[in-house]
C-alpha cells in the first residue's frame, strides 16, 4: 500500500457516503455478496470502458455490515491517460451508474504523500438511539437504535469521560490477529435531541473491530441503570472482554467525516500511522 501512484498513474480522492443497510459491509468479498467496495469498482470499471480491469479501492475506516457513512473517504489510482478522459464526465456517469443507496460526491486528484487510510489523522462516528417507549420513527428505523430503559444520559457522560485517551481497548474491541488495540480515543460524548434521538458523537485517531458498538453498549447500560458510571472504565483497566458488554446492532452507527492533516504533513503522518504503538505489553500498527 503505497504513499504514492506508480509512474503512471494518477492518485484519485474519492468523497462518497452510502446507506449501509444492504451491504454486507465495505470490503468486497470473495462470497460474492454485495458491498460498498464492490458496487463502486464495478461501477468505474464499466464507465471508464475496462472491463478486464479493476482497480481497487483503498478506503479510510472499512466498516461492517448494515453500517452507514456520510462522510467515507477512499482512493483509487488510475492510468494517466484514462484520467485525463474520463476525469471531467467521470462524476456524472458514476451517479448514473450507482444504486441509490452509494453516492460518489466528488472525484480529485489527491496531493502527494495521501493515502485514505494512512493519511487520515482521525474517524469521527456517530450512533444514534432512542429510548421513546412507543419505538423508533418508521421514517428513522434503519438509523436509530430503540433501546427499551429510559436512558440517563448525564450518567452515560460521565462514564464515557473515563475512556478518553490513548488505552489499548482490548476489552471493547474484536482481537484480530497481528494487529493492536491501541487507540486514542479523542471525543466520547452523547447529546439527546428535541427529538428524542441521543446521538453519541465518537472519534479516535483509528479504531480496532467492534470498538464504537462495544463502547456504545457499555454505556447503554450505565444510562439505563444496569451499572454505574466507573463500569466502562473499570473493564477498560481490566483489558479482557466482558460478558456483560454487548455489541449493539450496527445500523445505529454511521461514519460521519474522515480528518486529515495539511497537505505538507501527508508524507508525515503516513510515516507515523505505520510506526507499532506500544503499551506495556501491547504492538502493532497505528490503522490497522
Amino acid at each position: 500500500m503505497s504513499d504514492e501512484a506508480e509512474p503512471g498513474y494518477v492518485r484519485v480522492r474519492l468523497d462518497l457516503s452510502y446507506d449501509g443497510t444492504e451491504f454486507s459491509g465495505w470490503a468486497r468479498q470473495a462470497s460474492g455478496r454485495r458491498t460498498v467496495q464492490g458496487e463502486i469498482e464495478d461501477a468505474l470499471r464499466t464507465v471508464t470502458r475496462t472491463r478486464d480491469t479493476t482497480y481497487e479501492l483503498t478506503v479510510a475506516g472499512r466498516t461492517d455490515a448494515g453500517v452507514h457513512a456520510r462522510g467515507q473517504v477512499a482512493h483509487v489510482d488510475l492510468p494517466e491517460e484514462l484520467w485525463a478522459e474520463h476525469r471531467e464526465k467521470l462524476l456524472k456517469r458514476l451517479a448514473g451508474r450507482l444504486p441509490k443507496d452509494v453516492r460518489v460526491w466528488s472525484l480529485t486528484e489527491a496531493p502527494a504523500g495521501f493515502n485514505a487510510r494512512f493519511s487520515a489523522i482521525w474517524r469521527r462516528y456517530a450512533y444514534r438511539v432512542t429510548d421513546e417507549p412507543g419505538g423508533v420513527d418508521p421514517l428513522l428505523r434503519s438509523h436509530v437504535l430503540w433501546h427499551d430503559w429510559p436512558l440517563d444520559v448525564d450518567a452515560m457522560n460521565q462514564a464515557a469521560e473515563r475512556l478518553l485517551g490513548e488505552h489499548d481497548f482490548a476489552a471493547y474491541c474484536k482481537k484480530r490477529e497481528g494487529a493492536t488495540t491501541i487507540r486514542t480515543l479523542q471525543q466520547l460524548s452523547l447529546v439527546r435531541g428535541e427529538d428524542g434521538v441521543i446521538t453519541a458523537t465518537v472519534r479516535a485517531d483509528a479504531f480496532c473491530h467492534n470498538m464504537v458498538r462495544s463502547l456504545i453498549g457499555a454505556l447503554l447500560f450505565v444510562g439505563d441503570g444496569h451499572r454505574g458510571p466507573d463500569w466502562p472504565g473499570e473493564v477498560l483497566a481490566a483489558g479482557v472482554r466482558d460478558s456483560a458488554v454487548h455489541v449493539v446492532r450496527p445500523h445505529g452507527l454511521t461514519l460521519e467525516e474522515v480528518g486529515y492533516p495539511a497537505d505538507e504533513l501527508l508524507a508525515a503522518r503516513n510515516k507515523e500511522a505505520r510506526n507499532k504503538r506500544t503499551l506495556p505489553g501491547a504492538a502493532g500498527c497505528a490503522s490497522c
